[in-house]
């Protein structure tokens, strides 16, 4: 079993590789060493091994017994999955929020809202989505949506590829040149959810999401490499 100081450890080293992975920073198909992450991150061989196995679990590192870990690389049927399962996930979590959500929950995401709105108006006509910040306050406002959802395993599901489809979306807005305005589509949906508008809701959410699609596969098709 782990010690309290081992496991906060591999607690470090899973957050900080994960962001790194998830903002590009470590790109697609790069090699993880070991001894060059134990040296980068001032940590020991130990909690980083252990970190990258959790990591080959979410899916955003691959592990071989012969070439050690890397990370995982893009492909379209890959983010196609990911966004018909988010799809389907999301709108179940949802349609639960609303159906037992209470006056908590809905001040909850009128104060989410608020934050990103805080966010978005800070950055001007900067990009959005390469903002650390708002897409911190983004994430929170989609997991305050579905606050009321009555499934804990539901929503860590969603967590895991929440943080997937991040990728890829930051991967796509690291080349495209006209931004995607999403505050309109966040006031909508979250009109329609405060509104107990449950069908209008879930149409808005789906329709969400999958806008994303097109974007991230022009910019994966566009990197002429061996992605499928």
């Amino acid at each position: 079993m782990l010690s309290n100081h081992s496991g906060s450890l591999i607690e470090v080293a899973l957050a900080q590789m994960k962001k790194s992975i998830i903002c590009c920073e470590l790109p697609p198909g790069e090699k993880l060493k070991v001894a060059e992450l134990s040296k980068a991150y001032g940590l020991s061989s130990s909690p980083i091994r252990e970190a990258l196995n959790r990591l080959a679990q979410e899916g955003i590192v691959e592990a071989s017994e012969n070439k050690g870990f890397r990370v995982a690389g893009l492909s379209v049927k890959d983010f196609q999955e990911i966004t018909h399962l988010r799809i389907l996930l999301e709108r179940e979590a949802l349609a639960d929020a609303i159906a037992h959500g209470d006056d908590a929950w809905e001040a909850d995401i009128l104060g989410a809202f608020h934050r990103l709105g805080v966010a978005e108006k800070k950055l001007g006509g900067l990009p959005v989505a390469l903002d650390d910040d708002w897409s911190e306050r983004h994430k929170a406002f989609h997991f305050a949506l579905f606050g009321g959802c009555r499934s804990a395993l539901l929503l860590r599901t969603i967590d895991s590829l929440f943080d997937r489809a991040e990728r890829y979306r930051r991967f796509s807005a690291l080349r495209r040149k006209v931004e995607r305005h999403k505050n309109d589509e966040h006031k909508q949906l979250m009109n329609a959810v405060l509104a107990r508008d449950s069908q209008r809701a879930l149409d808005l959410l789906g329709g969400h999401i999958g806008e994303t699609l097109s974007r991230v596969t022009d910019a994966v098709l566009g990197q002429h490499s061996t992605l499928q």
